[in-house]
């Protein structure tokens, strides 16, 4: 019997080790039992990402809930996290349930759990669903019929990427976009997002827009390591002004300017910082997880904005979202959600917006960010997932509880912050960050600092001094 857990987002585990159609079915019953204790609408939407077995549990998870006398909303088709979300405040679910492993290896895969307000299932809730995960798969799957209960008005297909694009049609004048004069590129990195943005913009360069579940043997994470060949076509082709990536299931960004530079998240999320509030007028309060730049409280305190520090894992923003007005609440991986939009991390409909204030204002990516450095100074961010011996990894978590790290090399720590992980800091604008990933088996170091030199010296000088002691 494995033992279920979800981690930071969701539950994810090597496909036909853990990852099996009995655990999937154990985790649906716990997550229909939930349903049925805690809601009056008996529903949920189910779809899948590109990943090996997407359909087969995808239905697996449907039969379960079928079972259970819940109406089913299922995905025509591969669909994105975003959609799934959407899905369910479309259809007025109780949940979503979304078959993925995001940005992990082919070789994983994830089941990821959506509250009927379109965002993640809170954690205390996922706890619950936990708790009620039996032991065993007591349905026999093979003989559920997913064609009779189409017949009796239990399951419905839906056709969610469809829903998807009409509301960004609504939400976006993309007619100006498209018409703007500015050339783009899109990296889909073979997840699930990549029909959308063929749909939506059909003229632009698209990188990896086709079905591969083994994603070219990469990780489809939307880190440079990752994405070299969209930074080399920018290159070479000189009249892209912005590349947009994201990841396998499409809730993560990356962007590149119109040199094939890569712009990482905490660039983004300064950007929509500086969009919403400087030129849409938009005020509300910035969430942020414990790992982001430091650059985002300087232009808070700037904007008059009140800003919010949270655990890292989106479903924390998530909550805030539901009871306070959330200007962008975002994590250094990537994940960001914007006001206006649902309480999700959206990597479509933040490329769309960057794109948006391009074509309005005329400005290279370049630009806009050089404005930002004006104002809050420039800086750059490393990270480092270290996949070390699970000895190692004990012994320095237990390391960083006890304090034991009073330097690291010439940079002497001068604060500790202790919210998710040990962020240690060497002056307001430099400082290490270590902590175990919950979605993997890393011990992910974090850096900021002036420069990336710099950046990747404490980097360095961290692993030097942890693999030490």
């Amino acid at each position: 019997m494995t033992k279920i857990i979800f981690g930071t987002d969701g539950w994810r585990a090597a496909i036909a080790k853990e990852f099996t159609v009995e655990n999937v079915a154990r985790i649906s019953q716990g997550a229909a039992q939930w349903l049925i204790n805690n809601k009056e609408n008996l529903s949920v939407v189910i779809g899948h990402d590109c990943r090996f077995g997407g359909p087969l549990f995808a239905e697996t998870a449907a039969k379960i809930f079928l079972s259970n006398n819940i109406k089913v909303y299922l995905a025509k088709g591969f669909v994105s996290t975003p959609m799934i979300s959407m899905g369910a405040l479309h259809h007025k679910t109780g949940l979503g349930v979304i078959i993925t492993a995001s940005h992990n290896p082919y070789t994983d895969n994830g089941y990821k759990l959506k509250g009927g307000y379109g965002g993640p299932l809170m954690e205390t809730d996922i706890h619950d669903v936990e708790k009620l995960i039996p032991d065993n798969n007591m349905h026999e799957i093979d003989s559920i019929s997913l064609d009779e209960y189409e017949k009796k008005g239990l399951l419905k297909y839906v056709d969610l990427e469809t829903m998807y694009c009409d509301y960004l049609e609504k939400k976006f004048d993309l007619k100006m976009i498209r018409n703007s004069g500015m050339q783009f590129a899109f990296d889909a990195m073979y997840g699930s997002g990549q029909n959308v943005m063929r749909r939506l913009f059909p003229d632009i360069t698209l990188l990896h827009c086709e079905h591969n579940p083994l994603f070219n043997y990469i990780s489809p994470e939307p880190l440079l390591r990752n994405l070299q060949e969209m930074s080399d076509v920018i290159r070479i082709a000189e009249d892209i002004d912005c590349g947009l990536a994201i990841d396998g299931d499409a809730d993560r960004i990356a962007l590149f300017n119109h040199k094939g530079e890569y712009i990482d998240s905490h660039h983004i999320l300064l950007l929509l910082i500086h969009y919403l509030n400087k030129y849409k007028k938009l005020d509300g309060k910035v969430a942020t997880g414990f790992s982001s730049t430091q650059k985002i409280k300087k232009l808070c305190k700037l904007y008059n904005l009140d800003l919010e520090i949270v655990k890292i894992g989106f479903k924390h923003i998530c909550g805030l979202m539901l009871t306070e007005n959330i200007l962008v609440g975002g994590e250094e991986s990537g994940g960001i959600a914007v006001a206006g939009h649902i309480p999700e991390r959206d990597g479509i409909y933040n490329g769309i917006l960057i794109w948006e204030f391009l074509a309005k204002t005329g400005k290279s990516l370049q630009d806009i960010i050089d404005e930002i450095y004006e104002l809050t100074g420039s800086f750059a961010f490393e990270r480092s997932d270290l996949r070390i011996s699970q000895e190692d990894k004990l012994r320095i978590v237990k390391n960083c509880e006890l304090g034991a790290y009073k330097n690291f090399g010439k940079y002497k720590v001068e604060k500790i912050e202790t919210l998710d992980g040990f962020k240690y800091y060497f002056n307001d604008d430099e400082w290490l960050m270590i902590r175990p990933s919950g979605t993997e088996p890393v011990l992910r170091t974090y850096a900021e600092s002036y420069t990336k030199e710099d950046a990747l010296k404490i980097l360095k000088a961290g692993y030097d001094t942890i693999m030490q002691k």
